[in-house]
């Protein structure tokens, strides 16, 4: 249950409910405006003004705010609620939301914001006029080579440093120099515009808006428009750093360990004990290989096998927690003891599909002249402790989110054990018990720093 916010001012003379009404008049302005939002108002005739002052007259209204009262609805609207929105798609529903009810002509908005990904190149959130969702929309790194890109009216203010673009699509002063433009007015628009959203040297993100009324945008419509961008670009900017620092640390980290260092589990030592099936992965003969290829090509075959390896991993909710060197460790969460079963045979299917795509992999292999790779995995369940480990001092504070524990040293151990017995994938008697026929006996061995012998469990012959 949410918490009410503390009341500073209780103070009740007379017939209870009277006395807190004069309280809320004593705290409106003389216009009759609750305190709150006397700031909007401020900074709203700035913003006019600082349009009136950079050639935007028409972005002022008879008494010194914005012109449009659809923007200037949105304008207060950012201020108030917008600044503190959850995400960019519901951000851009509220904005729309507010300027059509009030009668701003929209039929499309379209928010493009660059990022940093090892593939996504650019995000995007798309909105049609009867859509009651964003759309969200990635681009991959190649999408700036690509024809789109090149002759889009967004590249003209992501390169070239121009501010806006407007374009009248009907009529005499049509001007179709962009290909998307044809595509808005086959689609009925009537006019475009696309805006810089510069917070900033660089310019990261824009706004494109289009309308389908018979005689477009109104001058003063754009005029306001334009002058909430400062606002507007604050926003997108705050957003698209909040959902940076998601993706970076699910790209760098995993899904949970970056999601649970976004929610504040950043103290060393910090963890919990977790049940997991556990999940360890290596490349046979790496060092050989690595010692005789070209750098470039040991980077690729690295690329190839994690690609082909971790794939089904993820796809399958497991958390690839690091590669080190040509190893892998992931681990399959298990929420309780009727999670338990389940998680193992996600994680064997997980294993035999990789085995199954290194089949593939080394067909292509095969092809092209090159050696078969050969992997072993080692899987086994128990508890772990998963949480923060590393070095924090006055000059340096360098951590892992990783797990540690017996469990992992056995699933390690129980990989290592795959190249002695010519097994591509061996498991222990924890791991193996819920998965019936699938995994059979191979015996007991000695392993390592435990000092009992493990029976090991592979796959049928």
């Amino acid at each position: 249950m949410a918490n009410r916010p503390t009341q500073l001012s209780t103070r009740v003379t007379g017939n209870g409910s009277a006395g807190l009404a004069g309280d809320r008049e004593a705290s409106r302005n003389e216009a009759g405006n609750p305190p709150e939002s006397q700031g909007s108002d401020l900074i709203g005739r700035a913003l006019a003004g600082i349009a009136a002052a950079t050639g935007q007259p028409r972005a002022v209204g008879a008494d010194g705010t914005l012109a449009c009262p659809a923007v200037d609805r949105a304008f207060r609207w950012l201020m108030e609620q917008g600044r503190v929105a959850a995400d960019m798609p519901g951000f851009l529903l509220g904005l729309v939301r507010q300027l059509t009810e009030a009668g701003f002509p929209l039929q499309r908005v379209y928010i493009g914001q660059r990022t940093l990904h090892p593939q996504i190149a650019a995000v995007g959130y798309l909105w049609n006029r009867g859509d009651e969702a964003v759309s969200v929309v990635t681009r991959d790194i190649s999408v700036f080579a690509s024809p789109t890109f090149i002759n889009s009216p967004i590249r003209q203010l992501y390169e070239f440093g121009i501010k806006s673009i407007r374009r009248r699509l009907v009529g005499p002063e049509a001007k179709l120099d962009f290909p998307i433009l044809e595509e808005m007015r086959e689609q009925g628009a009537t006019d475009y515009a696309i805006f810089a959203l510069n917070f900033g040297a660089l310019v990261r993100s824009s706004i494109s808006i289009t309308t389908d009324h018979p005689t477009g945008f109104t001058d003063s419509q754009l005029a306001a428009f334009e002058a909430i961008l400062p606002l507007l670009a604050m926003v997108v900017e705050m957003l698209e750093t909040r959902r940076l620092a998601g993706s970076l640390l699910e790209v760098y980290l995993g899904r949970d360990p970056g999601q649970r260092v976004l929610d504040g589990a950043i103290q060393r030592g910090e963890g919990v004990t977790i049940a997991a099936a556990i999940w360890y992965c290596d490349l046979r003969d790496f060092t050989k290989l690595s010692n005789k290829l070209p750098r470039d090509e040991v980077i690729a075959l690295l690329n190839d096998y994690f690609d082909t390896v971790a794939r089904p991993v993820h796809a399958r909710g497991g958390e690839i927690l690091k590669f080190v060197g040509d190893a892998i460790l992931a681990i399959f969460p298990m929420h309780d003891d009727l999670d338990r079963d389940g998680k193992c045979k996600v994680a064997l299917a997980a294993a035999e599909e990789a085995l199954e795509g290194m089949r593939d992999l080394n067909e292509l292999r095969a092809s092209a002249g090159k050696r078969p790779l050969k992997i072993g995995i080692g899987l086994h369940a128990g508890s772990v402790t998963y949480g923060n480990i590393g070095v924090v001092s006055s000059d340096l504070a360098r951590l892992d989110f990783t797990v540690i524990g017996p469990a992992v040293n056995l699933a390690s151990r129980i990989g290592d054990l795959c190249r002695p017995l010519d097994e591509p994938l061996l498991a222990s008697r924890a791991f193996a018990s819920p998965c019936g026929s699938h995994l059979v006996p191979l015996g007991e061995y000695v392993l390592r720093g435990f000092d009992e012998p493990q029976q090991v469990f592979g796959l049928p012959r």
